[in-house]
């Protein structure tokens, strides 16, 4: 027995008024600032990101995992569970697949089954930094950057049926994170194992469909400690310019040493043409993939602001692709991506309130302090009666998280998901 999605309307009806007054109010605040209210909900409801599958499911660490009730057994239920999402959020219609934690048996059919539910598929993801069941060789000592050709041979052919699993479904795009690194002085040669990286990399995209795209991913450190081959945004840079035109690099908000400006970050890998996408989440010290915003929502804000005044400027290579990448270790899987989506189309609505005429001003006549306080105008400015709107035209939930819990959805998939084996998670 399954149940459609919950019902965003019905969950609205009593607040439906209230939101009314607060988005004319907002909306008369904005237009005696210069700003139409109309002109912000369409760039929210422009914004898409992705659901991962991994994310559907309880997440964990090295310390243990906390399954929930009704979490998904298989990835026709994860798919279940991301239409949800998207019926009320209005802005995830696609999936990002990880494999082979999420390898579909039959492609065709589970494509068949996604449209089904209204959704479709972005950037697949390869996953040579764990060692699966029956596969032949290890990748301890790496895999693209590995000193035996075997193994490199053996990661190259697993991003190779990566790609035809993703043509099968219909994405357009492979995310490619590396393990890669050493431990200890002396444990890898530092230049060539970024020379085997790039290698490796130019055979996979060699074989791209057309219209494709590589993303690769940078990370400081984990697991290794002492050196990660594709560390920062520099070596993925390189890699993607050596590759082609269309390898591009992917910006994890949690791949970045505590304090690293990552909007600077956004900023020289747009001026290069080469920014591919995110993977949005939040931390306080490294890779901890909480919701994004519950740390640092300011930072979103910077991080936003710069894809806006791309946007605006209507860079030609400007083509993200968003996506959530999250472990949801304590919250319901479906309702941390429902916070997330909200806080991520939050940070959009307020990065389109700025008022870059004035802030460009401020700039060129070197006022610090109005050209901050433009910034602070807009992040400062109570957005969530235009992030609403933008999602009850889309025919989406005011309030996401208290429809999916006035719905019972949990509730009926904890009876209904009884007994089996969980086929497919991530960490």
């Amino acid at each position: 027995m399954t149940i459609a999605p919950p019902d965003a309307r019905a969950a609205d009806d009593a607040a439906l008024d209230d939101h009314r007054r607060d988005y004319e109010s907002l909306a008369e605040r904005l237009d005696r600032r210069g700003l139409r209210a109309d002109d912000v909900v369409d760039a929210v409801r422009r914004f898409e990101v992705a659901v991962p599958s991994w994310a559907l499911g309880t997440g964990g660490t090295r310390f243990g995992r906390f399954p929930g009730p009704g979490e998904p057994r298989t990835l026709d239920e994860k798919l279940e569970d991301a239409a949800v999402v998207h019926r009320l959020t209005g802005a995830t219609p696609r999936v990002s697949l990880h494999l082979p934690w999420d390898d579909p048996r039959d492609p065709d059919a589970l494509k068949a089954h996604a449209a089904q539910l209204g959704l479709g598929f972005d950037a697949v993801n390869s996953n040579t930094f764990q060692d699966q069941q029956g596969q032949r060789l290890s990748y301890k000592l790496g895999s693209f950057s590995h000193p035996d050709a075997a193994v490199r041979r053996q990661a190259v052919d697993h991003n190779l049926h990566v790609v035809e699993v993703g043509r099968a479904l219909g994405a357009e795009a492979i995310t490619i994170w590396l393990a890669d690194g050493s431990n200890y002085p002396g444990q890898m040669s530092l230049r060539r194992s970024f020379d085997r990286v790039l290698d490796c990399l130019r055979e996979v995209y060699a074989a791209l469909p057309a219209g494709w795209r590589l993303f690769t991913e940078h990370k400081p450190y984990e697991p290794a400690f002492y050196a990660t081959v594709v560390q920062d945004w520099g070596s993925s840079l390189l890699l993607a310019q050596s590759l082609g035109d269309r390898a591009q690099c992917l910006v994890d908000l949690g791949h970045h040493l505590p304090n690293t400006n990552i909007e600077m970050v956004v900023a020289r890998l747009l001026g290069a043409g080469k920014l591919g996408g995110f993977h949005f989440n939040d931390s306080k010290y490294g890779d901890d993939d909480l919701t994004a915003g519950s740390i640092k929502p300011y930072a979103l804000f910077l991080v936003f602001h710069e894809l806006v005044l791309a946007e605006r400027d209507r860079l030609p290579s400007f083509r993200p692709a968003y996506m959530i990448d999250q472990s949801h270790n304590l919250k319901d899987p479906v309702e941390d991506l429902l916070q997330t989506v909200d806080q991520l189309q939050l940070a959009c609505a307020k990065a389109w309130l700025v008022d870059h005429d004035a802030l460009a001003a401020h700039q060129e006549s070197g006022d610090v302090l109005m050209a901050e306080r433009t910034l602070k105008d807009a992040f400062e400015t109570d957005a969530r009666p235009l992030v609403a709107e933008a999602r009850r035209r889309a025919g989406a939930a005011l309030d996401p998280v208290r429809a999916f819990r006035t719905s019972g959805y949990r509730a009926t998939k904890s009876a209904e998901r009884v007994g089996g084996i969980v086929e497919a998670r991530g960490l």
